[in-house]
């Protein structure tokens, strides 16, 4: 048997929180979420979100979901429409892993200092340096399926 609808949008929540991140790839708090909703103009408590999120409140209004739903940056038919739902965890899905390979990337020293020397460029030399990690990056690709299929 399917969820029930207060089940559902708790976990639908708790997925938003679990996928969109701040800037430092931390879990937004639910005093950030409230704090962005209430400077959007819609008055919500951290204790509300909380209590939506633990199914402990049910029944949140139309203004709520949709302050939800912007600050997350998904449609408020998200909580409450499955092929919505499915699409948008499909996009949070591809965005989490695109997140997940930047922040890898971002560990690595030699793409740090790769980044940090490229930001010293004009922006004609840095469009030489795309250019040319264009050409490197085909030529390890066509290597690399070159070697699969031997």
């Amino acid at each position: 048997m399917g969820e029930e609808p207060d089940e559902r949008l708790a976990d639908r929540l708790n997925h938003l929180f679990a996928t969109v991140r701040a800037k430092g790839g931390q879990e937004y708090s639910n005093e950030q979420v409230a704090s962005a909703i209430r400077a959007d103009g819609t008055p919500i408590s951290q204790s509300y979100i909380w209590q939506l999120r633990k199914q402990k409140k049910t029944n949140p209004t139309l203004r709520h979901l949709q302050g939800l739903a912007n600050f997350f940056g998904v449609p408020a038919a998200y909580f409450f429409d499955d092929q919505v739902a499915r699409s948008v965890d499909n996009k949070l899905d591809v965005l989490l892993a695109e997140q997940t390979r930047l922040a890898e990337a971002v560990d690595n020293g030699d793409v740090r200092l790769m980044a940090l020397r490229a930001g010293e460029l004009s922006p004609a030399r840095r469009k030489q340096v795309m250019e040319l990690l264009d050409v490197v990056y085909r030529l390890e690709q066509a290597e690399q399926g070159s070697a699969e299929q031997s």
